[in-house]
């Protein structure tokens, strides 16, 4: 969430922030909204030191044995124009809490402006593709083939876009993982093992509510939202709290399942892992200072690229354009590796810096040297995206025979092995 002080201060700011992302929240009602806040509470305030002399005099005549009536009937109206003011203040409170609720993050000054993501910006790309000399099966053609990945049987359970994983292939995609979480926990990172569902508090207080809600699973009976990325529970972490200073800076990872309805799939290419409701992924969460934060912006980055450095699998990395960013999101970079079965760049980590606005949604704070109270910085990234970068292993490391080379830094968790097929 934007601080409202900013806001009051720099509208003209907020406004050219918001145009960058094709937002079109109303920020002069917002500053209206909080200029009449503040009016009610001037006027309390002035009702409230009325009071005080009111029952000051009451008191002073009740000890001379003068009547107060007329003081205590003042008084009790006085009393009485505060409960209506107060009313009134909930009332906009609510309403400028809720305005402010879909206000999204503003970009940085160096993210590009555009649209959509037409207009990201290349950075940089590592690795070379893969030299095939064959016609390479896209993932969800060798995949059953090969009889490790099962579409059908997956509709049958529970409809489109979903994949059910068999054998070695199930043993792969667990060797991914625990490849990921081990180079993360080597480099310092701290594994947390979080719940799926979460409240709706804390749903918002990482920006998927309320902007993204038709995107969320909801468990109406008891209002939970399963996650759609470790991001939240991880974050959510410090909901409320205060951070020593001698804490930071933290770094958090997980794994976990993630659901997403796709609202938005219409007209996208849904075939195979690409796109599904449900895949595991590996998360990264960085909380840090606010002066540290690009610089954990560059780790956190690093992070998400030696992940794909270690499968080699090449990939190359994109600043996301101002309208491409996430409703919380300041700056995104996205790594988008190589899949050779379709012949296509396909996003697959998504490493975002939010500056204080999950922070300030959250509540969560450090102590400083001195003492003094401050909102942290968030940043997060995948580490990497299970289905993805499964689909991908099966289309780079794809052999003329219809076999997959298994990459070697996944041999030890799969046994020694080195092919499936």
């Amino acid at each position: 969430m934007l601080d409202m002080r900013f806001i009051r201060e720099n509208p003209d700011t907020v406004k050219q922030g918001l145009t960058k992302k094709y937002d079109k929240s109303d920020i002069d009602q917002i500053v209206k909204l909080d200029e009449d806040r503040r009016e009610i509470i001037r006027q309390v305030e002035q009702l409230k030191s009325q009071r005080n002399t009111a029952s000051a005099e009451i008191a002073k005549k009740k000890k001379a044995g003068e009547p107060a009536d007329d003081a205590i009937a003042a008084m009790r109206k006085v009393g009485e124009e505060i409960a209506a003011f107060d009313g009134k203040l909930r009332e906009l409170e609510q309403e400028l809490q809720t305005k402010l609720s879909w206000v999204p993050n503003l970009p940085h000054d160096d993210v590009p402006v555009g649209k959509d993501e037409t207009s990201n910006k290349f950075v940089r790309d590592w690795g070379e593709k893969p030299a095939q000399d064959f016609d390479v099966l896209p993932h969800w053609e060798i995949g059953e083939k090969l009889g490790i990945i099962d579409f059908q049987a997956a509709a049958r359970l529970s409809g489109s876009m979903f994949y059910l994983l068999k054998g070695m292939g199930a043993r792969l995609e667990r060797a991914l993982y625990n490849y990921m979480l081990d180079m993360h926990l080597a480099d310092g990172y701290v594994e947390c093992a979080t719940p799926i569902l979460v409240t709706a508090d804390t749903m918002f207080g990482t920006g998927q509510l309320p902007k993204l809600a038709d995107d969320m699973y909801k468990m109406d009976e008891d209002d939970l939202y399963l996650i759609p990325t470790a991001e939240v529970s991880l974050t959510n972490i410090y909901k409320g709290q205060i951070i020593d200073h001698t804490q930071l800076p933290i770094h958090l990872v997980g794994y976990t399942p993630c659901f997403r309805r796709e609202a938005g799939a219409a007209g996208k290419d849904t075939r195979g892992m690409t796109r599904v409701h449900q895949f595991g992924k590996v998360e990264l969460v960085h909380i840090c200072r606010p002066e540290n934060s690009l610089e954990e912006f560059d780790k956190l980055l690093g992070q998400a690229e030696k992940v794909l450095q270690g499968l080699k699998i090449p990939y190359r990395v994109m600043v996301l354009a101002s309208g491409d960013l996430s409703f919380a999101s300041a700056r995104t970079y996205d790594l988008e590796l190589y899949s050779a079965g379709v012949d296509k760049y396909i996003e697959i980590s998504s490493v975002s810096t939010f500056d204080d606005f999950q922070a300030r949604r959250m509540n969560a704070r450090f102590r400083d040297e001195e003492r003094k109270v401050q909102f942290v910085h968030t940043l997060n990234g995948s580490g990497q995206a299970l289905a993805r970068l499964y689909a991908a292993i099966l289309e780079n490391y794809q052999n003329s025979d219809g076999t997959i080379t298994i990459p070697e830094v996944l041999r030890p968790y799969m046994g020694g092995a080195d092919k499936i097929g």
